[in-house]
């Protein structure tokens, strides 16, 4: 089955790293699958435009530029706040803290240089403004069940045999 781009639940194993670089960000090989519907929004759009037509057990190296990953540094993300408002933290430069939003939304800021009445921080994501290089497999593919569309999210089930709603795969 090939990927499509909606309604596919697809398993994937991946090596991140900054394109032309070499440190690897973050990987799952040798883990459990990513797992995700497509369509749906759960990975960088970049990412799941280059994986449509691929099948189970294709590996592909995917260039996704900034724009369509966590998108251009955001100059207007940098912010300087009262350094009341970090009471209680032994703040470090380069240290990340996650917050609350303006929308209850969980949000998460890097502290860039503080002193002693303000901190600097940013709120751009971290990988923002940098091209990425996915090294990946695809480890599984299969239509979404219904309710898996409706709702958005991979189903799990106790039934792990192949062409069950799992597709032989392993809960999480």
């Amino acid at each position: 089955m090939k990927i499509e781009e909606k309604n596919c639940v697809v398993g994937i194993e991946y090596e991140l790293t900054e394109a032309g670089g070499s440190e690897v960000i973050d990987s799952n090989k040798g883990g459990t699958p990513l797992e995700f519907i497509t369509g749906k929004g759960h990975i960088i759009p970049g990412l799941e435009s280059q994986i449509i037509g691929m099948k189970k057990g294709e590996s592909s190296s995917i260039t996704v530029k900034a724009g369509e990953a966590y998108g251009e540094l955001n100059p207007d993300a940098v912010q300087v706040l009262p350094k009341e408002q970090f009471a209680g933290i032994d703040l470090k430069e380069g240290m990340v803290l996650h917050g609350q939003g303006e929308n209850g939304q969980t949000v998460q800021v890097a502290v860039k240089s503080f002193d002693d009445e303000t901190v600097t921080v940013d709120f751009n994501h971290p990988l923002a403004g940098k091209d990425l290089l996915f090294a990946i497999t695809i480890a599984d593919v299969r239509a979404a069940t219904d309710d898996e569309a409706l709702s958005g999210q991979v189903a799990c089930c106790d039934d792990h045999s192949e062409g069950s709603c799992c597709g032989g795969g392993s809960c999480h």
